[in-house]
């Protein structure tokens, strides 16, 4: 889980409120944090990554929330999920950062698949609530993908 995570060059991409530098100490809280720590630093990817707008640090995160979705242990995986969804929701400054945070979600449609069918009745919905919203997402910038 996180595999990966620590070769990319964080200090130089920005979220909501500056340099991305803190985020891979987030994916790691969510990642290994007991119930609390997880919620805590989840809640603070959402502000920086996805709530209001999407960054250059949304589109390094997503394959990481893509595999803290799918890890059983995360206890705060149907949370990740929307998070993911709120991802494909919000536009970005540049359209070229919006395009490619949202085809960042949408490489994930095979672990989405898994997760519809997951045994967490909360993963199940929150999944299948990010399938719809896929499977009617129109946007500029993925129309010009």
């Amino acid at each position: 889980m996180l595999k990966g995570m620590w070769r990319v060059p964080w200090h130089e991409l920005t979220h909501a409120y500056g340099t991305a530098e803190g985020v891979p100490g987030r994916l790691s809280r969510v990642a290994w944090g007991d119930a609390a720590t997880s919620s805590d630093a989840l809640s603070d990817l959402g502000l920086w990554l996805g709530e209001l707008a999407v960054f250059d640090a949304t589109v390094a995160a997503v394959p990481f929330l893509w595999d803290l979705a799918a890890t059983d242990t995360v206890t705060c995986r149907s949370e990740v999920v929307e998070l993911i969804q709120a991802v494909l929701e919000h536009s970005a400054a540049r359209i070229e950062v919006q395009s490619a945070a949202h085809l960042a979600v949408l490489a994930g449609v095979n672990t989405l698949h898994v997760l519809t069918e997951d045994g967490d009745p909360g993963v199940r919905t929150a999944a299948r609530e990010l399938m719809a919203a896929i499977d009617s997402h129109v946007c500029d910038a993925c129309r010009r993908t």
